[in-house]
């Protein structure tokens, strides 16, 4: 990282200390959700670092999706989706897979067949997005109690306390019988972590030594395989079944594939219908899909480095006011911390989504950084196909401006 990459213009120091300030501000606090709304216009520019869902299919993808030759799929007659879902089962070295509209529909489905009685239980754990982000769907409407472990920094949880959350009772009819364990990978709460293969390995063993499937919550599966430098079956080989979102950082506008044997499939397209995710000619929606698989995966590399480039620069930054811890930046998604708790990281994120004339002074156009609070007294961002270079740059000097404005206050406050 060069000197001039962080080192505030001394134009934007002298414009800091005006007081008075016309500033746009947005509402952080809806967390993912919420969809932050300021100033445009041509000398504004937006860094939308909220999440990899707010990718956009490119030209390419518009004419796959313009072009498909399609069919009726819920009579398994779409040759688009039927090529998606043998490219997909390839990819992950799994006997079928079937495209399923979204990650939470594809989650769950993968609950109902693994789990398919009222009494069954699946263990997780307890920061995963099947537990946190999809609303219990597995008990409204399959029926299916959760017990959970803790999960840990890396996204892993430990083993012998999944061990001890498995059921021995069963027929016993005060318990519920345990049948299935999910994993998360990466991990989006613990920032992108991205499991172990050793932890999956060993995870296997004790599924298979008590009668228990895997399935991977592999929304961002792509990421850990380009992470690793494997290809995704290496990753899958562990699971019994995988859910991979099309439609975050490989771009597709909508989508999921869901892996497993062929009985597994056969009996998640009865489970597919039962939740309205029967689709008719979606071979339209399936084209992004083939693009997104056949084309998308390499470039995930770009984000890991974006991301990693701003983390440094956070780092570095002067005044020293964010805290990340480098060796957990494994992939496209960031968590840091305030080191002056007199700023929240929902204040943070309104300063850095909002613009104002100083800015603009100072740096020769206004900058809005979109990312939001998150668990922990944390920040995140992601970076997706969206974000270049430039954008990442452009981040980084709003983050200083930021850093060196907050200073500037609390001097003239004390």
């Amino acid at each position: 990282m060069s000197s001039k990459t962080l080192t505030l213009p001394a134009r934007l120091v002298r414009h800091c200390f005006h007081k008075p300030r016309r500033v746009v501000c947005v509402d952080p606090v809806r967390l993912y959700y919420g969809s932050p709304q300021g100033a445009t216009g041509s000398d504004v520019r937006t860094v939308d670092l909220r999440s990899d869902t707010v990718t956009k299919p490119g030209a390419a993808m518009r004419r796959a999706m313009a072009q498909a030759e399609v069919g009726d799929d819920v009579f398994g007659e779409d040759p688009t989706v039927n090529e998606l879902q043998k490219t997909a089962a390839d990819m992950f070295g799994m006997e079928a897979a079937l495209y399923v509209p979204t990650g939470t529909m594809s989650n769950l489905i993968a609950v109902m067949v693994h789990c398919r009685e009222r009494d069954d239980e699946m263990i997780v754990g307890d920061l995963s997005h099947i537990h946190v982000y999809e609303q219990g769907g597995s008990a409204q409407l399959a029926g299916v109690h959760s017990a959970t472990v803790t999960t840990l920094g890396d996204g892993t949880f430990d083993l012998d306390q999944l061990i001890s959350k498995i059921r021995h009772g069963y027929p016993d009819p005060h318990y519920p019988r345990s049948r299935l364990v999910c994993v998360e990978n990466t991990h989006n709460i613990q920032g992108g972590r991205v499991l172990p293969l050793s932890f999956l390995q060993e995870l296997r063993s004790v599924a298979d030594k008590f009668g228990l499937a895997v399935h991977m919550d592999g929304a961002r599966v792509m990421n850990a395989a380009v992470a690793l430098a494997v290809q995704p079956s290496v990753i899958l080989q562990h699971c019994h079944s995988v859910s991979v979102c099309l439609s975050k950082g490989l771009g597709a506008p909508v989508g999921t594939m869901l892996g497993g044997s062929k009985d597994f499939i056969q009996r998640a397209v009865r489970a597919r219908k039962t939740l309205g995710g029967g689709m008719r000619q979606s071979g339209v929606l399936a084209a992004a899909g083939k693009i997104a698989l056949s084309d998308m995966i390499g470039r995930l590399e770009e984000d890991h480095r974006n991301a990693r480039r701003f983390a440094q620069a956070l780092l570095k930054c002067d005044p020293s006011l964010y805290r990340v811890d480098l060796t957990t930046v494994e992939s496209n998604i960031l968590r840091f911390c305030l080191r002056d708790r007199r700023m929240s990281p929902a204040e943070f994120c309104e300063r850095m989504a909002g613009v104002d004339e100083e800015e603009v002074k100072a740096l020769g156009q206004g900058v809005r950084v979109l990312m939001f609070p998150h668990v922990g007294d944390t920040v995140r961002a992601v970076w997706h196909l969206g974000i270049s270079e430039e954008d990442t740059q452009l981040a980084i000097q709003k983050a200083q401006f930021v850093a060196q404005q907050h200073k500037l206050k609390s001097v003239r406050a004390a």
